[in-house]
This record gives structure tokens, sequence and C-alpha cells, in this order.
């Protein structure tokens, strides 16, 4: 067992981790970072990568009619009341989300381009923005991190022939040949991936790129971080938090502050089954497995205050026997449906994925809240559909896996009728069901649900399907059913904090030394979920203005470099 003393001691190496570390090292604060995994970057790393915060400097070039007024109206108007989310802590984020990526990207290697045309979730919404506020990194050289690379988290499935895509590639790449772009993006995307393997260039995309040129900042301030270090519980000085004690007895000192970043509790079946409905749990989680909630449980035990522990950031996904896949595009293309068990549709199937999930739910979501109404349920296809679509990374018109039919989470039969039977729900409910959809598909106009209206639902969709690109018929046999279940990016619920990351009891005064930012905190989006990237835009945000805050600035901009960048950044 050890003591050591830093400044600032950061738990957990994902985005919200490093974004704190970095900000608090480049403001002069000695700072570690205590990972519990054997490899750093957390969910971050195996996400997506994207990045919402609205007004930021790469969207300033590509979009200076958009204004944060407009960012204000759309996230108030669309974050529930109910929720608990303090205006003023949405206010900071959207105030200070601009600086704060400006400072990480002048104190790392971080390297953003904005995602043209991914449409905010609720773009018809006041001040929402058809054609998206979302950036994601551009490809990232591993070389550049070195020994460091053997370690980071591996994204949460693998992409065939490990090829490096990009979100603006994918919308395109799920259309196949249906559009001039699907090939142009499988041009673009097998040139990337040759020209690098030529030029001895190992690249990393997504939420890969994200982690590691964030990493580059930390190795370049001297920022220590320590692998296989979990957290076991907050060492207090009255009622202040002054350090963490580890699970191997080590006492490590903080004598500015105690910043939490370690996720949420994805993968703690107990604490699940506390706070949330079934089938949810660790089995569907695509977040860190490392993911337990023991920043949640020491904060409360340090007397945090939590809220929203019954929602996650949902996905609708395909239980694949190599895992959850992710259903984002496979939902939106035409053709298909979602059923539940009364053979029925339920909702418009190209719903954001956290309202879509709530939706599968129905009504209330957590813990206690009794069945869940549409669950199970099924995305139902046709052929022409697998015809045309890549589907769970299979191009359009090769078979599916002989495993995944094997397993149940594909069924496939001849006719409507059969394929009714082989899932267990009403032939005649399921006929009438796809009968009344397909009118809808050849009007172009969702009567029962709206599916193809908002500008969002086209996002992933078939602009060459006409009258709708996200109404098609299912006409051609043989049918499928691909079992849908609720998964997560990670859980939502955690310690609620203040605009300045500070964690707070239930009477909302502030627990001194203590910091949260991430999934281990409340999510600032409450039970919804403005664009892509708005888990990671609001970790960044939080975890800067934490250190912040450590430093003793947390109320004006920070200062740090001008003009130029730093040797991070220059060194690429």
């Amino acid at each position: 067992m050890t003591d050591e003393t830093y400044d600032v001691v950061v738990v957990g190496s994902g985005g919200a981790g490093m974004a704190a570390a970095i900000t608090a090292a480049a403001h002069g604060l000695s700072t570690v970072v205590l990972e519990k995994a054997a490899a750093w970057g957390g969910t971050t790393a195996r996400s997506g990568g994207g990045v919402w915060i609205p007004g930021n400097d790469v969207l300033r070039r590509h979009l200076p009619a958009d204004d944060l007024d407009d960012a204000r109206r759309y996230l108030h108007a669309i974050v529930d009341p109910d929720a608990g989310v303090a205006p003023t802590r949405i206010d900071t984020y959207l105030d200070r989300g601009a600086e704060a990526l400006r400072f990480l990207t002048e104190h790392s290697a971080l390297d953003l381009e904005w995602v043209r045309g991914y449409s905010d979730y609720f773009p018809e919404a006041p001040g929402g923005r058809a054609g998206g506020r979302s950036c994601e990194p551009r490809p990232f050289d591993t070389r550049r991190i070195g020994a460091d690379a053997a370690t980071m988290q591996p994204f949460y499935t693998k992409a065939p022939l490990n090829v490096v895509v990009k979100q603006s590639d994918y919308r395109w790449l799920s259309t196949g040949l249906r559009h001039w772009r699907g090939p142009l993006h499988m041009l673009r995307v097998g040139l990337r991936t040759v020209l690098a393997r030529l030029r001895g260039r190992r690249l990393v995309g997504l939420g890969s790129a994200l982690s590691s040129s964030l990493l580059v900042g930390v190795r370049d301030l001297g920022v220590p971080l320590r692998l296989d270090t979990a957290l076991a519980e907050l060492i207090r000085d009255g009622d202040r938090v002054t350090g963490v004690r580890t699970a191997s007895g080590d006492r490590i000192m903080a004598r500015r502050g105690v910043v939490l970043a370690c996720g949420g509790f994805d993968h703690s079946a107990a604490m699940r089954a506390e706070h949330q409905r079934e089938p949810a749990g660790p089995q569907l989680s695509l977040g860190a497995v490392t993911n337990t909630g023991d920043g949640i449980r020491a904060a409360v035990e340090a007397g945090a205050a939590t809220a929203l522990m019954d929602d996650a950031w949902w996905a609708p996904s395909i239980p694949l026997p190599r895992g959850p896949w992710f259903a984002l595009a496979e939902r939106s293309l035409p053709g298909s449906i979602m059923v539940n068990a009364r053979g029925e549709r339920f909702m418009n199937e190209s719903l954001p994925y956290v309202e879509a999930t709530h939706r599968m739910f129905g009504g209330r979501y957590g813990a206690g809240a009794g069945p869940a109404e549409n669950l199970p349920c099924w995305l139902v296809f046709d052929q022409t559909y697998r015809d045309r679509y890549l589907f769970a990374g299979v191009t359009g018109g090769r078979p599916l896996p002989k495993s995944w039919l094997a397993d149940g989470a594909i069924t496939r039969a001849g006719s409507l009728d059969g394929l009714a039977a082989a899932i267990g729900v009403p032939p005649a409910a399921l006929a009438r069901t796809v009968d009344r959809f397909n009118g809808f598909a050849r009007a172009g106009v969702d009567a029962d649900f709206h599916r193809g209206e908002s500008a969002y639902d086209h996002y992933y969709g078939d602009t060459t399907n006409k009258p709708n690109p996200s109404l098609g018929v299912l006409a051609k046999g043989p049918f499928y059913a691909a079992r849908m279940v609720p998964a997560d990016l990670g859980t939502k619920g955690g310690v609620v904090t203040d605009e300045r990351a500070r964690a707070l009891r239930a009477d909302g005064s502030v627990i001194e030394g203590l910091y949260a930012a991430g999934n281990v905190s409340a999510a600032v989006m409450g039970h919804t979920y403005a664009g892509p990237g708005a888990t990671i835009g609001p970790a960044l945000v939080f975890g800067y203005l934490a250190a912040l805050d450590c430093a003793g600035d947390g109320a004006t901009p920070a200062g740090g470099v001008s003009g130029s960048r730093t040797r991070a950044r220059s060194r690429g």
C-alpha cells in the first residue's frame, strides 16, 4: 500500500476523464488518471465518437447562420422539465461548450469535422436543425500513441475487413448501390484503407479516433495513466472529499478535487435490477464491461444525490451470437416495420434510438413498471429489402449467416403466415398490419405513426425510394424477422451535479472536493437525446468545467495557448 498526493485525481479514462485531466494539467495542476480496466478509453472508445456541441469552431466555419439562441431554444424545448435537469446546467453546457472544445483541441490531437446533413434528432422542434450540429473525429494514425494503442478499449463490434468507416460514410454504405453516393463512399473507404496500409499508417476511426487524439494530450502533458486501478471508496475529511482509496488499498490524495468520470452501471446486474425494467441488463449493454457503478456508489456513500437511474442511452439492437448489433439504419430503410407480440406496429420505426426504445418498453420504463408493453418485438422485412440494403454489416444480396438463423436472432419463412407462426405472433394480425402499412408506403404517408415526416427519418432512408424515402412495401418473399432487444450504449443516471460539475446532495448543497462528468453523472439531456454525439459532447464539456473549478477558474473562460497549437498538435 502506498500514499500519494496530487492536485487532481481523475477516476476514469473515457472522454470525460481525459478532458478533465488535460484541462487540469494544462492549468499547472498535478494530475493522475486511474482506470479500473486493463484498457483505456472507456465507453467513449467503443462508441461512434460523435460530438454534439453547438456553436463550436468547426460548426462556425460551416454553419455561420446557426447561433446559440437556436440551440438554447431547442434544448430547453426537448428536455422534459420533469427530468429534474437545472436550466442553468443546460445553459452552461451551451455557453461554455465551444470554449471547452477549443481548449481540448489546442491541448491534444483532437481534429473534428462536421457530419454534413446528420440531422438533430428532433429537427422540427424549435431551434432544431435538419442539417445537423454533429461533428466526428477524422481518422487517426495510432502510431502517434505508440505502445498505448495495444491497450485501447476496442470498438464495440469489429468492422468487416478492418476498414475505417466514418459516420458520414455509413449513411450511404447502408443503401448499397441504390444511390451513386453508395459506390462513391465504398470507393473512399477502400482507398483510405489501401493508402493507409501502403504508407504504413494504422488508422482508426469513430470513438477510437476520438479517444486516441485525446490521449495524445494526456501523454504530452505528462499525466500518468494507471490501468487496472479500481476505485474502492472516497476518502473524506469531514464533509470534504480529499482523495480515493483503490481496490488494492492505496491512498491517493487530492488537494483540489476528485473528478469521477468512470462511467455508469452498465454491467452491474444488481443496480440494473434495482433501477431498471426487464429485460434491460448487463447482457445487452455495449458499454465497457468494467462499468459497474463504482463511482456512483462511492459518491452516494459520500452523500451525493442521484437522478435518472431508470434510464439509459438505449439502442434498439439485434441479439446476434457475437453480441448485440446496434440497429441504427436498419429500422429506417424502406421495406421494414417493427411489430410486437400482438403482430402490431407500435411506433415510427425511424425514431431516434433512445425514443425508439422508450416505445419498446411502453409507458414507464423504470423498475417495478411491470412487463414491457411492446416486448418481445421484431423488425420484419422482405427479400427486396434484403437484396438492396446493408444489414448488420452484411451487404445487400448476400445470404445472412446461418448462425444467426440457428441462434434465433433472425427468423426466415416463405410467407408472412409462416413467419408469424415461427415467431409466435397472430398470423391474421401480422397480415393486417403489413397490408395497412403497404397502403401507407404506396401513398407515401404513414397515417398511424408519421414515419418519414421528420428530416431525421430520411437521414437513414433511401432517397431513391419514392414517394417517401422511409416507406416501402413488404411484398416479396421470403420474409424475415429480426428479434429486437433494448440494448444500451451506457446508463444515463448518476450523480446529480451543478453547472460546474460539482456533486450535490439531495438538499442541493455542494460536496466539496467531488466532481462528476460523463455517464457517472445524471445526464444534462434528461430522458431525451438532442443529436448524434449528445453523450460525448456533455462529457467533454463538464469534464473540462470540473477541472477549471479545481483550478479556481470555473467562472471565467480558461487561459492557455492563443492562436497556436501546443506541441501535441504540432507533432502531427
